[in-house]
């Protein structure tokens, strides 16, 4: 008979009608690798660690790969129950991803950032659900939806990616490492990360990972807690130059294109189109009064394709907040038009120059013991 024991989620009064007791086959329990990467992240390191140390399953590893920081990182890692490597110099989370993975023992190697808090059950849940579905190759979660950072734009930026990913569709078709899990004879067959690339390594993952035929899940009820501050330039700088245009050049260089999950969905490329409807009917009007009529029907198709994240963003922090948060997401779409207009140019010069898209190589990476 299997044996099993079951661990009880501080949140799951909270989350009761959703999530349920976490059990888990006890005589096939996996060890899991937990891997670490940080470059100056003394701020949240610490809870980081502290959180997975309180994690209440037990069989795991910690590996923390300081990449070269200038403060205190490495010096707070050796605090816990870790294995501490760091670079002489940054290398890049990708980099550092794959060195922690040569030093793993367990078979799941699982990715957490620096600045994310596991919840007590984090673990409990992702190893629930790699046993329901043990064909998966790879598994992530979600953040949570009580990020740490109180900020407006902080608020606004985790509650989207919480609600983006609780919408998702269960089968993946890219990664993510906030919070995610690969079966480490997968992650060898692939190659690991592409240590060319410092921004969306997470992604490509993904990518290839499905065109070798693998199986990725979002898994909803694994969570962790944000502790990233966001304002408005570094997210405008964050999605437009370090995600929007090269995510875009990647997902043209794809046989299968875009794809209906995610920031991807097609509600959302709708969206971006009204916004633009929007605006321009809006300038429009100054020379063509009739024609803010019209924008009242941009406006109204807006609501429409969103009105589900709207309530949601009531739900959690009221209306006040869910105005200036309806407003800011129209800005997001508008320059979620201008990262993609970006990368088709791009794109197109690629084609023409017949130069794939590709991301300069930073160097190999030279590793030292803490």
């Amino acid at each position: 008979m299997q044996q099993a024991f079951t661990a009880r989620s501080r949140y799951s009064k909270r989350n009761s009608a959703k999530e349920p007791i976490v059990k888990i086959d006890k005589a096939n329990a996996p060890f899991l690798s937990v891997i670490v990467p940080v470059y100056n992240g003394e701020k949240t390191l610490a809870f980081c660690l502290d959180a997975i140390a309180q994690s209440d399953y037990s069989l795991w590893e910690l590996i923390v790969v300081d990449d070269g920081s200038t403060d205190r990182s490495a010096f707070l890692a050796e605090r816990f129950p870790a294995l501490v490597v760091r670079s002489a110099e940054q290398q890049g989370a990708a980099a550092a991803r794959n060195y922690g993975a040569q030093l793993a023992r367990g078979n799941y190697l699982f990715f957490i950032d620096a600045d994310c808090e596991v919840h007590p059950d984090t673990f409990s849940r992702m190893v629930a659900f790699l046993q329901r579905h043990p064909e998966a190759d790879a598994v992530f979660g979600s953040y949570d939806d009580a990020p740490k950072p109180r900020g407006f734009v902080a608020q606004y930026r985790n509650l989207l990616h919480h609600y983006v990913h609780q919408t998702g569709s269960e089968e993946a078709s890219t990664f993510w490492t906030g919070c995610g899990v690969v079966k480490r004879s997968m992650f060898q067959k692939v190659g690991g990360f592409n240590p060319q690339m410092r921004m969306l390594e997470d992604i490509d993952l993904g990518y290839r990972i499905r065109r070798a035929g693998g199986k990725i899940c979002l898994a909803k009820h694994v969570q962790v807690k944000h502790h990233k501050e966001w304002n408005l330039f570094s997210m405008i700088k964050t999605d437009v130059l370090d995600r929007g245009i090269p995510w875009t050049r990647m997902l043209l260089s794809q046989p299968s294109g875009l794809v209906d999950d995610l920031n991807l969905q097609v509600s959302s490329r709708l969206s971006v189109l009204a916004a633009y409807t929007l605006l321009l009917l809006l300038a429009s009007g100054l020379l063509m009064p009739k024609l803010l009529l019209l924008s009242l029907l941009a406006l109204a198709a807006l609501l429409q394709l969103n009105w589900h994240l709207y309530c949601f963003f009531n739900r959690k922090r009221g209306g006040l907040f869910s105005v200036g948060a309806i407003v800011l997401h129209w800005i997001y779409y508008l320059y979620c038009g201008v990262s993609f207009g970006c990368g088709v140019v791009l794109h197109w010069l690629d084609n023409r120059q017949q130069k794939p898209f590709v991301v300069k190589s930073q160097g190999e990476a030279s590793w030292r013991t803490w």
